[in-house]
């Protein structure tokens, strides 16, 4: 049985600061949802199947008390300067050294799993920027389908999506599999 991570639960002291906090990083909101007696905001980070709650009522544990949230990046570079230019408080990138140690700088062969940066929410809340460049075995990326089966079928579809689109435009589509990755992650089950 699938069990996929879908939310963690952030211990704050003011919901409006901390939505301010987060949408400024270009997450999206998904609700905010005000019961009465709780609230319950929830933001996804760009690119991610997992979202944050936050609010009031949810949980009493410490404001700020979320530590080491990995959230994984490409290119640790580039999502360090974006953080940055986003008026972020984000450490030098860093890595582990041959002994376990932190070190300055990204690891020294971009190994993947290797380039690590961190910041925290206003309230204290930790994250843990990750750069993963390749999976390990096993692990899927992008856009995730249930099976090969699954995933064969939504080829059939954007393939004939492509065909209908070629038909309108009336010549060929040289960048096709851009369309096709488009179409499908548009169209994929959620």
């Amino acid at each position: 049985m699938d069990m996929k991570l879908e939310v963690v639960v952030l211990p704050v002291t003011d919901a409006d600061r901390t939505k301010h906090f987060y949408k400024t990083l270009g997450w999206r909101e998904d609700a905010d949802i005000d019961f009465g007696t709780s609230r319950i905001v929830q933001l996804t980070p760009p690119g991610s199947a997992a979202s944050v709650h936050f609010g009031t009522g949810l949980t009493d544990a410490t404001p700020g008390s979320v530590r080491g949230t990995y959230l994984v990046v490409d290119d640790i570079e580039a999502a360090r300067a974006e953080l940055a230019g986003h008026g972020v408080d984000v450490s030098e990138v860093f890595h582990r050294d041959d002994t376990g140690a932190f070190a300055p700088g990204a690891h020294p062969d971009r190994g993947t799993y290797g380039s690590f940066a961190s910041f925290s929410d206003p309230d204290g809340n930790t994250w843990l920027l990750q750069e993963i460049t390749t999976r390990f075995p096993g692990r899927v990326t992008g856009a995730a389908y249930g099976s090969t089966r699954q995933l064969e079928q939504a080829l059939r579809e954007a393939a004939a999506a492509h065909g209908e689109h070629e038909k309108e435009t009336g010549r060929y589509d040289e960048e096709w599999p851009v369309w096709y990755a488009q179409y499908m992650t548009d169209h994929q089950d959620a």
